[in-house]
């Protein structure tokens, strides 16, 4: 069977070049005679491959040397419980709530303290980003919380909000190694690895070391602090070894691409090509105001719950998977992350296009 394109929200498509290099290393890995599978995670073979992994992310990122790359397990939803438990000092953060990973986050927030949506765009289904320049920062907020990238909903923070003074915090799980990113901007970073980077169990955490402390909220178990995977080295107990091999040969994939602004470029061009279609369709509409797309995550509709679920069906059989919106949304949402190629989007343009001839009005 060939493969299809593969459109899902995430678990998501990788480089088949990255999958063709796994496979191969499968049942012996660079001459060791058993996998990376199998592999201690305290033999030098495997401290080379993890070492390789944050050398290359600290390149892709120009990551500063005062903050520190985690390897770690639990996804981005452990985040939401790891961040405050670590930074919340003044038990006060502020949310800005653009999706349903952002809404999660601020519910858990609130376990440990005082959590206050500042800004939110529940009133228009998360179709948009909101102002975040004059926010009603709390005096004493530890922190503001963002969802970069809603994955749902296909926004995307073009500029970043005033925190004004604020340590910011950001999920970057659906955008990590799309563009460019200043981490100095930003007091810490997470993403989960599975939407853009790897395989699901892996999350990566960029933290100024300032914040990696001994003072943490009551309670916090030993494994939920920041400070007891950064002096492990992300070796504290058993990681992701394996999601953590294919993070490592991602980034050589992007390194050999040509680094973050090559991507960039090419993630634009490949998000043009849906956007002036459905700018142009009597039949399909994408459901975010322009000035917020993401450039990875789009979601449209045909404003015909049959038609949407013909076309799921439909472009099914045509080899291209995974096309159904959240079902909190409902309609269609292609992900278009880094390992998409160009002809996958172009093959999706063309089906859409052909579907509108034949069931258009």
């Amino acid at each position: 069977m060939s493969r299809v394109y593969n459109f899902s929200a995430g678990p998501a498509v990788l480089p088949e070049e990255v999958l063709a290099e796994a496979s191969a290393e499968m049942l012996d890995y660079r001459g060791t005679g058993m996998s990376v599978m199998e592999m201690s995670h305290r033999s030098k073979a495997y401290q080379t491959i993890i070492d390789e992994a944050e050398s290359d992310l600290r390149g892709l990122l120009h990551i500063p040397d005062n903050y520190k790359v985690l390897f770690l397990q639990g996804g981005a939803s452990q985040q939401f419980a790891m961040v405050p438990m670590n930074l919340m000092k003044n038990k006060v953060a502020d949310y800005i709530v653009t999706g349903q990973w952002a809404k999660k986050a601020c519910s858990e927030g609130k376990l440990y303290g005082t959590a206050n949506a500042v800004a939110s765009s529940a009133d228009k289904t998360f179709s948009y980003i909101p102002d975040c320049s004059d926010l009603p920062i709390s005096e004493d907020a530890d922190y503001v919380y963002i969802c970069e990238n809603n994955t749902i909903y296909g926004t995307k923070y073009k500029t970043l909000p005033n925190t004004k003074g604020k340590l910011l915090v950001a999920d970057q799980s659906s955008c990590f190694l799309s563009e460019p990113v200043d981490v100095s901007k930003y007091g810490l970073i997470f993403a989960g690895a599975q939407k853009n980077v790897g395989p699901a169990g892996t999350v990566i955490v960029i933290v100024r070391e300032d914040l990696v402390t001994e003072d943490v909220l009551p309670g916090t178990p030993t494994m939920l602090r920041y400070k007891t995977h950064v002096d492990a080295g992300s070796l504290y107990n058993t990681p992701p070894t394996y999601g953590i091999y294919i993070c490592g040969k991602v980034f050589k994939w992007l390194k050999a691409r040509g680094g973050l602004e090559a991507m960039k470029q090419y993630n634009e061009e490949k998000a043009k090509i849906l956007y002036d279609f459905l700018d142009q369709s009597k039949l399909f509409k994408g459901t975010v105001v322009k000035q917020d797309r993401s450039l990875m995550n789009v979601p449209f509709v045909t404003g015909d719950e049959e038609m949407d679920a013909l076309f799921v069906k439909e472009s099914k059989a045509a080899g291209l998977e995974n096309l159904k919106g959240h079902r909190t949304v409902g309609g269609m949402r292609a992900s278009i992350y880094n390992a998409m190629p160009m002809e996958g989007v172009k093959k999706l343009v063309e089906f859409m296009d052909d579907f509108e001839t034949r069931y258009g009005k």
